[in-house]
């Protein structure tokens, strides 16, 4: 007994399994390995994906190289290459990819992957007029409603946005402006109404087909109207809010 009560203790400890399987973090390969991928043009690499909640992570990066061009409108991309690509197996990059098609954004190419959605100036100016149909009787009412000092809580969130667009960011910034508008939105107290926006908001940063990438001086532009709309709700000047945000839109449309 005392011997087996000795082997017990001289016995190392068990690591979990996660612990024992699962390295820190994955590095993305510089090339991809054993595929076929000479006529998949792939997104540059992104930064090393955290093993916990893959997924997610994918889906963030697959949605970054959606917003910055890429992921190309009309080619077709393999769950397996883009899984290579970011250090992750297939199966991760192709729960994203499926929710990816949900929203629009690809869509399903049976026995070859996902083809990126291309969608034309009609598209984004139906987009344009439906987020305004939401969002500008909103923004108005909390113009009327909303103290100042709620909205001066607001301006690291319109910071962020010029912070972004002074170095072309373009993944960056389409978080940040969705971040912005949000905010904005959320101060309504209407949940469902923020999420359809949310929505909307995404599905208008995709990239059109055959266009050229959105230039730093057009993100600065749209940069300064979320910081001269703050300014106006702050000093609650109606007039100018209603300007600046049927503006804001209009913008979005060209």
């Amino acid at each position: 007994m005392e011997q087996g009560r000795a082997r017990e203790q001289a016995r190392p400890p068990y690591a979990s399994a996660a612990s024992a399987t699962t390295p820190a973090s994955v590095r993305v390969p510089e090339q991809v390995r054993g595929e076929h991928t000479h006529s998949e043009p792939l997104p540059a690499p992104r930064p090393a994906v955290q093993r916990h909640s893959v997924r997610g992570q994918i889906l963030d990066a697959l949605r970054a190289a959606l917003v910055d061009g890429q992921l190309v409108p009309g080619q077709v991309y393999s769950a397996p290459a883009l899984g290579a690509r970011f250090g992750v197996s297939a199966t991760p990059v192709r729960e994203a990819m499926q929710q990816l098609a949900i929203e629009g954004a690809v869509e399903v190419v049976p026995n070859r992957g996902f083809r990126v959605s291309q969608r034309g100036p009609r598209e984004l100016a139906e987009l344009a007029e439906v987020r305004a149909l939401i969002e500008v009787p909103v923004m108005l009412r909390l113009a009327r409603t909303v103290p100042p000092a709620r909205w001066c809580a607001l301006r690291p969130l319109a910071e962020a946005t010029v912070a972004a667009a002074a170095v072309g960011d373009r993944a960056s910034y389409a978080e940040s402006d969705r971040a912005f508008h949000g905010a904005v939105l959320g101060l309504c107290g209407n949940e469902q109404l923020v999420m359809v926006a949310d929505d909307l908001h995404r599905r208008a940063q995709w990239p059109l087909g055959n266009t050229p990438a959105t230039r730093r001086a057009d993100l600065l532009a749209d940069a300064a109207e979320h910081t001269a709309l703050l300014d106006a709700l702050i000093a609650q000047d109606l007039t100018v809010v209603q300007s600046l945000v049927r503006e804001h839109f209009n913008g979005a449309e060209s």
